[in-house]
């Protein structure tokens, strides 16, 4: 509802919240599709977004680090060894800004590059243990954050949370995912 003053009204992020994680009344099969029910998916998205990086945001900052370093540094975490090339691929990310990216991480001892074994130009990346450790505590924070929701919401709500997700993401996001976490795998067997 606008304000009486012309304006849009200000966005109460509590109660946007809630409001979308009501379920929806029988014979409202389809209202979930409405503009509103949809710009009301986008606030959640990025209020969600702002809280879960600033989580990790604090200890970044006080490192000089930023954002896409943290991006760096989890999928190297998460793929040892990874090329230069499929890192590039995976953040869409320019040449230049992942050279500035990992040329940070090198000199603070974070990651580690070696030569391709069947490639020699190629450039592989690896996290140091220094590397390991501060991913860790980057992904505690946000852990923290992740599993109060998870608990909160339930395990049905988790796994629509994950169908909606999958659904944002493009057909190269939902390659990767479904190579690191096979459908049908119980994440709980892991």
């Amino acid at each position: 509802m606008p304000d009486p003053k012309g304006g849009p009204k200000p966005i109460d992020a509590r109660a946007a919240s809630a409001h979308a994680s009501q379920p929806a009344p029988a014979g409202a099969s389809l209202l979930f599709l409405r503009e509103e029910e949809i710009r009301a998916a986008q606030d959640l998205l990025f209020f969600a977004y702002r809280d879960f990086t600033n989580a990790a945001d604090v200890i970044l900052e006080e490192l000089g680090l930023g954002r896409a370093h943290h991006r760096a540094l989890h999928y190297i975490g998460r793929n040892p060894g990874i090329a230069v090339s499929d890192l590039l691929a995976i953040l869409r990310i320019t040449k230049q800004s992942l050279a500035r990216v990992l040329s940070a991480l090198v000199e603070q001892g974070h990651v580690a590059q070696t030569q391709g074994h069947a490639d020699r130009r190629q450039r592989l990346l690896t996290l140091t243990p220094a590397g390991q450790a501060l991913e860790r505590r980057l992904f505690e924070r946000q852990r923290e954050r992740l599993v109060t929701a998870y608990r909160e919401a339930g395990g049905s709500a988790v796994d629509g949370f994950r169908r909606v997700m999958r659904g944002i993401m493009d057909e190269g996001a939902r390659a990767y995912m479904d190579q690191r976490h096979p459908p049908g795998r119980d994440p709980r067997s892991r």
